[in-house]
Parts: C-alpha cells; sequence; structure tokens
C-alpha cells in the first residue's frame, strides 16, 4: 500500500479565465489544476511554485490557501489505474509573476498536451477534475474549504 501523499494546486484566474494544464487519456483531452506533489522537506507553498514551473513554464505567486481536497483512487472512475493512491490536494489561489500568454513547463506530466487559459463560464463544457471545484469557481455551489474525497 502506497502512503498518503501531498499535492499543491493553483487557481489562477485572469479576466474570468482559469489557467488549466490541458492533458489526453483514451477517453480524449482533460483539463487539471497546475501543481503535483510534495516532495520531501519541501514546503506547499515551495512546491507549488516547482510545480508551476514545471508544468506551465512560469513562476507564480502564492497566495491563501482555499480548498483541500482528498483523492481516494478506489472511489473513482480511474480505479483501475490509480486505486491504490490516496493523496491530499491543497488548492492555493496564485498569480503570475508575470503575465504571459505562451506557456512551456520545464519538465510537463507525461499526459500533459498542453496549457490553455478556459473562460470560468464554460468549465461545465470541458471534463474538468475536479469537477466540483469548477462549480465553487462558477457560483454554482457555496465555496468551502474542505471538498473531500469528491469529483
Amino acid at each position: 500500500m502506497k502512503p498518503i501523499r501531498n499535492s499543491t494546486k493553483a487557481i489562477i484566474q485572469r479576466s474570468g479565465h482559469l489557467l488549466l494544464t490541458q492533458n489526453i487519456d483514451q477517453e480524449g483531452l482533460f483539463y487539471l489544476f497546475p501543481g503535483g506533489g510534495q516532495e520531501h522537506g519541501e514546503q506547499l507553498n515551495e512546491a507549488l511554485i516547482r510545480e508551476c514551473m514545471e508544468e506551465i513554464g512560469q513562476n507564480v505567486v502564492v497566495g491563501e490557501l482555499t480548498h483541500i481536497r482528498e483523492y481516494i483512487g478506489a472511489n473513482h472512475q480511474f480505479s483501475l489505474v490509480d486505486g491504490d493512491i490516496h493523496q491530499v490536494e491543497f488548492y492555493f489561489d496564485c498569480e503570475l509573476e508575470h503575465e504571459a500568454d505562451t506557456f512551456i513547463g520545464t519538465n510537463p506530466d507525461e499526459y500533459q498536451v498542453g496549457v490553455e487559459w478556459i473562460a470560468i463560464d464554460k468549465l461545465h463544457e470541458i471534463r474538468l477534475y475536479p469537477e466540483q471545484l469548477g462549480h465553487i469557481l462558477q457560483g454554482k455551489r457555496p465555496a468551502v474549504c474542505y471538498l473531500g474525497d469528491t469529483n
């Protein structure tokens, strides 16, 4: 059994849009918040700065912690692939250190194919993980800090 893993994620908004990583699997495109796993001895904000450089190629200014989500793989649609994963995700409001329109990460995830600004009012039209956070950002659900083990 794998240990529980901490992951840190960036919520980056600009002009009614959200910056997301574009990824692909057997079902097509899906979108994730930039970020990733915390390494031993690394603070969450340091992990987020490193992960954003790897995935979007930009430095971020890390703001407030706004949401915490658990992901227990066995309870989700990808259970055959990542059923032994238990991850706690920490979502921070962030800003880009410098405005940018081009994003090339230094070490993107293997399934990442790009970075894209998506209109917040169009989030329901894409496969976004976690979906519930998209609803919160659209104002369709109350903003809560602890999301639990949710899609």
